[in-house]
């Protein structure tokens, strides 16, 4: 018999006025996180052009870029990544990101957090 929990849901990449801040000029609004078993989370964040955060982190991600542009990863080894475009930050993948301009993307992280 099928879960009854287990069912497609929709979420939105807009950041409301709930969003939390997390450095300066970065916005993350919640998402989705799989309370089951924790598996993954997913989440809109905002950087203000300029805005810049360190990596790495414990954990993967995927980012989707819905609007603007940034730039990922160590110095001389970054990509940059635009609307439509999305990145895969590996665990305790090295360097940073870099808004290059206004940009709303979502992020895809495995283990949830």
């Amino acid at each position: 018999m099928p879960d009854p929990s287990a069912r497609a849901r929709r979420f939105g990449s807009t950041i409301g006025d709930g969003a939390t801040p997390f450095g300066d000029g970065i916005l993350v609004a919640s998402g989705f996180r799989d309370e089951t078993d924790r598996s993954m989370s997913a989440y809109p964040a905002f950087f203000t052009a300029g805005a810049r955060a360190d990596l790495p982190a414990a954990y993967a991600e995927v980012w989707v870029v819905i609007s603007g542009a940034i730039r990922v990863g160590a110095e001389g080894d970054a990509v940059t990544a635009g609307p439509g475009d999305f990145v895969h930050v590996p665990r305790q993948a090295p360097g940073t990101v870099e808004a290059l301009e206004d940009t709303t993307m979502v992020c895809v992280s495995v283990p949830a957090h």
